[in-house]
């Protein structure tokens, strides 16, 4: 299984998209500081994910939500479920 999640920074409120096979490791590789571009804004919390059988189809999503770059169309896909 593979998991694209959206992360919220505590401090400013910035969100990280991503995906992981391990959403609960990959959260606290954020948190530790081992991914330089998410270092800076700790702490995070995943705020919402999403379950996919392939990694291919994980990557797609993941571009999918990256493309749209809009802050109000990811606050209304949090909105809309609760994280796993």
């Amino acid at each position: 299984m593979f998991f694209v999640y959206i992360l919220k920074s505590k401090n400013t409120g910035r969100f990280y998209i991503g995906f992981s096979e391990s959403p609960t490791r990959r959260l606290a590789e954020h948190n530790s500081g081992k991914v330089k571009s998410t270092k800076s804004f700790r702490p995070w919390i995943k705020v919402y994910s999403e379950k996919f059988e392939t990694k291919i189809q994980a990557v797609r999503r993941e571009r999918e939500l990256k493309a749209k770059k809009s802050r109000t169309f990811i606050q209304q896909l949090i909105g809309s479920h609760s994280p796993d």
